[in-house]
C-alpha cells in the first residue's frame, strides 16, 4: 500500500488560462471543485472530469487531472465506459442544462437508470450560453431571447424531478454562490457509491443575468431557500417561523404558532426508497414555495458498472481468458483469395 499525498487546491489548478466571462458562476464552482477534490484522499491521478460543449464544458482544462472534452451530449456515455473498463477511476461529468437536457438527454437518462458510478455536475443557467443567448431546456415560459424573440412556448424540464423519474439514487440541488453549501453537496456526492447527479444554479450574467436572485440574492435567500436536513421538519423563514406540511397528498406553506408547530410540517427523510417524496420537494417552486436546496435522495442501489466487471471476471473464471483472434474466427468465417 501507498500513502497518499497530502494535496491542496493549488495541485488541481491547471497552467490553463480560465476563460469564461467576468462574473460568470462557472468560477465558483470550480473554485469549490478544486477545494473539495484534495480532501477525498484519492490520489490525482485517480480523477477523470468528462465533459460535453457548452461553457461547463471548458471545465476539464482547468483541474489539473485526467480530462476528456467529449461531443455535445455524450458525456454520460463516454464517462461510463471509462468508469466500466477503469472502474478504481473517479469519474466525473461536468455539464449544462442545453448539454445534458436536449441533445444529451437519453445519455443522462440512461446513466442514471443503471446507476453507474459516476458523479454529474449540471450547471442550470437557464440558456444557452455558448452560442450566444437562445434559450435552453430550462427556459421559462415566456422567456424571450435570440430564438424565442416573442417569448418561449415550451414548457421547461425540471432537472430533478427529470432524474428521479430515471431512477438516481443520489440527487441533490445547490447554488453556485452558497460556497459552503456547494462544497458540502460535493462531498456527499463523492461519498455516494452510485450516479449522483447535482443541479447546481449557475448564473449567466452575460446572457441571463440574476435567473436565480430570487434565491441567491443575500437579503430575499433566507425567506426563499428551503433547506433540506435529514431527519428534520421542512421549516425555513425568520426565526424558522414558516413550514411546510401536506393536506392529504398536497403540501401547503403554513406559519408556525396558533397552535400549529414544527411537528406538523413534513420531516425530510433523504434515504426514503421510495422517489415519491422528493418528487414531491421537486415540485415546490417558487413564488408559491420556497426553494428546496439539499440532498432530495440518497440510497443503495446496485451499480451498473460493478456488474458488469463481475459478470466479466465470472466469465473468465468460468472460459478462461479469451483472445481477439479467437472472437475474430467463433463464428461463421470466410477467407476471399
Amino acid at each position: 500500500m501507498t500513502e497518499t499525498a497530502t494535496l491542496s487546491r493549488k495541485d488541481f489548478q491547471s497552467d490553463q488560462e480560465v476563460r469564461w466571462c467576468p462574473g460568470c458562476g462557472d468560477y465558483a464552482i470550480l473554485a469549490a471543485v478544486q477545494s473539495v477534490f484534495p480532501e477525498l484522499g484519492v490520489p490525482k491521478e485517480k480523477f477523470v472530469v468528462v465533459s460535453g460543449i457548452g461553457c461547463s464544458s471548458r471545465f476539464p482544462y482547468y483541474l489539473q487531472t485526467y480530462g476528456f472534452h467529449s461531443i455535445h451530449g455524450r458525456a454520460p456515455a463516454i464517462a461510463s465506459g471509462l468508469k466500466m473498463s477503469r472502474p478504481e477511476l473517479e469519474v466525473w461529468i461536468a455539464t449544462g442544462d442545453g448539454d445534458s437536457l436536449s441533445i444529451g438527454g437519453n445519455h443522462l437518462i440512461h446513466v442514471l437508470r443503471r446507476n453507474v458510478g459516476v458523479k454529474i455536475l449540471m450547471f442550470n443557467n437557464r440558456i444557452y450560453g455558448l452560442t450566444k443567448g437562445q434559450y435552453s431546456p430550462t427556459s421559462e415560459v415566456g422567456k424571450r431571447t435570440k430564438s424565442t424573440p416573442y417569448g418561449s412556448i415550451d414548457r421547461p424540464f425540471n432537472p430533478l424531478a427529470l432524474a428521479l423519474g430515471a431512477g438516481a439514487t443520489f440527487v441533490a440541488r445547490t447554488v453556485d454562490v452558497f460556497q459552503p453549501h456547494l462544497k458540502e453537496t460535493l462531498r456527499r456526492a463523492a461519498a455516494h457509491q452510485g450516479s449522483a447527479f447535482i443541479e447546481i444554479y449557475q448564473n449567466c450574467n452575460i446572457f441571463n443575468d440574476k435567473a436565480f436572485e430570487y434565491v441567491s440574492d443575500k437579503e430575499g435567500r433566507v425567506e426563499r431557500a428551503l433547506y433540506l436536513e435529514h431527519g428534520k421538519p421542512l421549516v425555513w423563514g425568520e426565526e424558522r417561523r414558516r413550514g411546510i406540511r401536506l393536506a392529504g397528498l398536497t403540501p401547503e406553506v403554513v406559519e408556525l404558532g396558533d397552535g400549529v408547530t414544527e411537528n406538523d410540517c413534513l420531516s425530510w427523510d433523504e434515504t426514503a426508497q421510495s422517489p415519491a417524496l422528493a418528487f414531491l420537494a421537486s415540485q415546490l417552486l417558487p413564488p408559491e414555495f420556497p426553494t428546496p436546496l439539499g440532498v432530495f435522495r440518497a440510497v443503495d442501489a446496485p451499480r451498473y458498472d460493478q456488474e458488469v466487471v463481475a459478470q466479466v471476471e465470472r466469465e473468465v473464471e468460468r472460459s478462461g481468458p479469451g483472445t481477439l483472434e479467437d472472437l475474430l474466427y467463433s463464428g461463421e468465417t470466410w477467407q476471399v483469395s
